[in-house]
């Protein structure tokens, strides 16, 4: 095995619900598993794998003092379950990046303005993070400029962005 693969967990459990957010326990010895194919036990950890055979990528989080696998509707769909199936799962450690890389253009529109810059190295990594993904995903060149300009609005105190209010 290269130190990139990670040995598939298999297990079949009941699709649950809490809240709105559908989701399965993972059985403790395939969690204890994960731990060790991740060299952590701390949240989140990536994972990948199958549901009914359908391939999927999504991240094992600890909520409220427990681990949740959290199954969302489009593996649901393609996996053809429903809330309340037993499904079969093979999940392992992802050990590929997910980091999303800063648009060039948000990136210049930050280095252009100084107390920008200032106040999104000031946040916490987890709204850098939503920022960067949120630019990152937008398909027309209009609605990057559109959204990065909106972006420095918000860092600088100018209405809302990603459905937040200033920082």
């Amino acid at each position: 095995m290269r130190s990139d693969e990670v040995q598939l967990l298999s297990f079949s459990n009941t699709i649950e619900i809490i809240g709105i957010n559908p989701f399965v326990h993972l059985p403790k010895n395939v969690l204890n598993q994960l731990f060790i194919q991740a060299g952590r036990d701390k949240s989140p950890i990536p994972i990948k794998g199958t549901i009914n055979g359908k391939s999927f990528i999504q991240t094992l989080v600890k909520y409220q003092g427990v681990w949740r696998f959290y199954v969302n509707e489009t593996m649901l769909t393609a996996a053809n379950s429903k809330l309340g199936d037993r499904a079969s799962f093979e999940i392992c450690f992802d050990p590929k990046s997910r980091e999303i890389g800063m648009h060039p253009k948000l990136r210049k529109a930050l280095d252009e303005h100084k107390q920008a810059k200032k106040i999104y190295d000031g946040l916490a990594p987890s709204l850098q993070r939503e920022i960067v993904r949120y630019i990152s995903f937008l398909k027309t060149e209009a609605a990057i400029d559109r959204n990065v300009e909106r972006a420095i609005g918000f860092l600088m105190g100018k209405g809302r962005f990603i459905g937040r209010d200033h920082p």
